[in-house]
């Protein structure tokens, strides 16, 4: 059974706090907006589907317990509007908050016109959509890991495949099963996963504390590497490919992905292994042209210079610290798997337009 970073029944969210991972598993209770920004920000919840999906069942936990709303409809369309804004600015590269609070907003535009609309009503159909996000995230990620199997299955043409993966992708990213680590499960259940090689993930460790932590769960095997042994592991142990995730994968594939991810692809380039991004369609952001559009989230320097509070860093010096870099389509040479399939970068745009018309 895959690990649960996200416990929801319809009143109560609660979320595992990974900043604790992997010295202790304990669930925090959501119930507000502020609190589920809160704890996107301190990056309690982080990967890009689970942010959205935290996001908005925050929404709707605090406003089941408002209980009725006898106010005037035209107020509880202001509250969400104003909830989902607020939710998007907790941490901005990762698109998948962003497209969740303009699909929502559209939606409830849509039900606040209907006839014999009542803000009850409405705020029951609020609810329910983001409910619903669960069940379709764990769905997508399961079709990730399928097709993306398959295709370096088919590519590879080896009976058992080696991987090298960056951050956390898994479960703790997502509704469940994951993406780029949904597909080394994939493989796994398939009985053609040789090892997987992860980094740790510098500053903040998500690899060592987080995809270590679930491929030990569920007895993948697997060896943690340090960030700066990455290119000397595809050379020394015959990796047979790269699969991240993505935070936001624009309209020509470029892609932003944890600090990171960017040398990951020049090194796998090199060195003539397919580099893989997994990712679902709402992760695709196709109104950007180009990875240069993408707005890059600065964190805290303390990240960087401390570790588990103390200082590790000479004081006095400056510190650059960005969550976030962004890979060109080009380095994508093995492509990028969505729930839809996988597709070369200069497909993606009329793929999963086309995808998404048939819906």
């Amino acid at each position: 059974m895959s690990l649960e970073a996200i416990r929801y029944r319809r009143g109560s969210l609660q979320i595992l706090n990974q900043l604790l991972l992997p010295q202790q598993s304990l669930y925090e209770e959501i119930g507000s907006v502020q609190q589920g920004w809160e704890a996107i920000r301190a990056m309690k919840v982080r990967g890009a589907p689970a942010i959205a999906i935290v996001g908005c069942l925050s929404l709707a936990v605090e406003l089941y317990h408002k209980g009725n709303w006898e106010q005037s409809m035209s107020k509880l369309e202001n509250f969400v509007l104003d909830s989902l804004n607020y939710l998007v600015s907790a941490r901005p590269t990762a698109v998948n908050m962003a497209r969740a609070a303009q699909e929502l907003g559209h939606f409830v535009h849509q039900e606040a016109k209907r006839d014999g609309a009542t803000a009850e009503r409405l705020q029951e159909s609020v609810i329910s959509w983001a409910e619903a996000m669960l069940d379709k995230d764990l769905k997508d990620n399961r079709s990730i890991g399928e097709h993306g199997a398959r295709h370096l299955l088919q590519q590879a043409g080896q009976d058992k495949v080696i991987v090298l993966t960056h951050c956390n992708t898994g479960s703790l990213a997502t509704a469940g099963y994951g993406t780029a680590l949904g597909v080394i499960r994939s493989l796994h259940a398939m009985g053609r996963l040789e090892h997987v090689y992860c980094t740790e993930t510098r500053p903040y460790n998500q690899g060592a504390r987080l995809t270590a932590y679930e491929l030990v769960y569920e007895q993948i095997p697997a060896t943690l590497i340090a960030d700066s042994m990455a290119s000397f592991t595809m050379k020394e142990k015959q990796v047979s490919a790269v699969f991240v995730g993505a935070d936001r994968v624009v309209a020509n594939g470029d892609t932003a992905n944890k600090v990171g991810t960017y040398q990951l692809a020049i090194a796998a380039k090199h060195h003539g292994i397919p580099f893989y991004v997994a990712a679902p369609s709402s992760s695709c952001d196709l109104s950007l042209e180009h990875g240069g559009q993408i707005v890059i989230e600065e964190r805290p320097s303390q990240e960087l210079t401390d570790i588990n509070g103390v200082r590790v860093a000479a004081p006095g010096i400056g510190v650059w610290n960005p969550a976030f870099d962004v890979t060109p389509h080009d380095l994508l040479t093995g492509g990028i798997v969505t729930e839809f399939g996988v597709f070369a970068p200069a497909e993606l745009q009329v793929a999963l337009t086309q995808a998404m018309s048939k819906k």
